[in-house]
């Protein structure tokens, strides 16, 4: 224990000894914070403000990722031809500017669906152009052999967001209504914005070819699906995506309507799964280096479709219907609706821990086997894909939840999920560690 301790702190100090990476790493846990608490809020807008279905919520959420369809793969080539910290002040602004304009035409009235979808697409634009710049800036920042370290800290930021942001927005949206919530997330992305401004600008080689944009496409789609590696974990987290969109669509009608627990209840739901991603993140990097990465994360994929296997019990556990009505108290919740609440809350809690587990050591090994020429489309690449998924299963989440009712959605959604953990554990991937593959700093730049 006392060697763990130590280690722990070893590395900490390690990380600390960059200080564009802490600046960088502030930058992001202010943003995630008002993520998360625009997360309950759009839901609650959508559903209860605008009385909408779980289609209405899939169709939204497609919008969000919609453009890592139609332009991620070759944002990764855009990217590489511009700074990656000034893409990233630009996208915290514009994406402030939007919410704080979704925020305005709520609170007036004049939003609509439609509406709604065409603002969340250009949210989703920038966020796409962020996303992209994101992965390949963090190598800029610290030694390849600190890659898995630094993002196990950035994704511990985000779990203690998600568990403090879900349940805040939950109090904030009962009491202040969605719309004000939401302008909370538009402050935190102008927040996120001043301190990346006030950070050392990092020394970027310039990425310059003349290659036409269709090959500098294909050379990542080539490093992605020919990878011994790559390959494999690209197919498990795509199937993944379209289990996990189905659940998003699904999950807060379950809670707002079917269930009745409110805003109040979403965000709770929201923190369990942000203690378990916590609790995740906390261990990743050391159960990791002992079981290996490939073994952790086909143990964290089996766990998720079990945890959502227990979220799909509540609907019955409920006896199977809702009252329709959303509850804003605590203390209107029936013995059932606790019952119900402690089922979702304690498989978003395994659900969060196995993401935790997982995310990353994915991250990181993506990240240490790539070369830097190639990072950007490396992650264009896998996020374009991974992101059209969602515009593919967010919508048939709710069109199955619509047709055939909430508990067969919830249930397509394990089945999903029970595909990619098996799609995982029948590639050589299982047994991949991550310092066997990296690359060092020297040879990642020089390739």
């Amino acid at each position: 224990m006392e060697g763990s301790a130590g280690s722990t702190v070893a590395v900490e100090s390690k990380l600390r000894r960059y200080p564009p990476f802490v600046r960088f790493w502030l930058a992001s846990t202010v943003s995630d914070f008002g993520t998360y608490i625009t997360t309950v809020a759009l839901s609650v807008l959508i559903l209860v403000t605008m009385n909408g279905t779980a289609l209405d919520q899939g169709l939204v959420n497609a919008a969000r990722w919609a453009p890592y369809l139609l332009f991620g793969l070759v944002a990764g080539v855009w990217i590489d031809r511009l700074p990656r910290r000034t893409v990233l002040i630009g996208g915290d602004l514009g994406r402030g500017l939007i919410l704080a304009g979704v925020a305005m035409a709520s609170a007036a009235g004049l939003l609509s669906v439609p509406g709604l979808m065409i603002l969340i697409f250009a949210f989703g634009t920038l966020a796409l152009t962020s996303d992209a710049a994101y992965q390949s800036f963090l190598p800029q920042l610290v030694p390849r052999r600190l890659l898995t370290k630094a993002n196990a800290r950035l994704q511990q930021s985000d779990t203690v967001a998600q568990t403090t942001g879900g349940a805040v927005a939950g109090g904030l949206v009962a009491l202040l209504t969605a719309p004000f919530a939401m302008l909370l997330d538009a402050v935190s992305y102008f927040l996120s914005a001043t301190v990346l401004l006030t950070m050392e600008r990092p020394s970027q080689v310039p990425v310059r070819s003349t290659q036409p944009l269709h090959r500098k496409v294909s050379e990542g789609l080539r490093w992605v699906y020919r990878h011994p590696y790559l390959t494999p974990l690209a197919c498990s987290t795509h199937t993944w995506f379209i289990g996990s969109s189905i659940l998003g669509a699904v999950l807060p009608a379950v809670i707002l309507t079917d269930l009745g627990l409110g805003a109040v209840g979403l965000g709770l739901v929201m923190g369990c799964a942000g203690i378990g991603a916590v609790l995740g993140t906390t261990v990743s990097t050391r159960v990791g280096h002992r079981w290996g990465t490939g073994r952790t994360m086909v143990f964290a994929r089996v766990a998720q479709p079990i945890a959502i296997a227990l979220v799909a019990l509540a609907p019955v556990v409920a006896g199977g219907t809702g009252s329709g009505e959303s509850s804003g108290s605590l203390l209107q919740w029936t013995g059932e609706m606790w019952a119900a609440f402690a089922l979702i809350g304690t498989g978003q809690l395994l659900f969060g821990a196995a993401m935790g587990v997982e995310g990353p050591l994915e991250m990181g090994f993506c990240q240490a086997v790539t070369p830097d020429s190639l990072i950007a489309r490396m992650s264009a690449t896998m996020r374009s894909v991974n992101r059209g998924m969602i515009v593919l299963g967010a919508p048939l989440g709710g069109l199955i939840a619509t047709v055939a009712g909430a508990g067969i959605a919830l249930w397509a959604s394990v089945a999903v999920l029970l595909l990619a953990s098996v799609v995982l554990f029948c590639s050589k991937f299982r047994s991949v560690r991550t310092e066997d593959q990296q690359l060092d700093d020297k040879e990642a730049f020089a390739r």
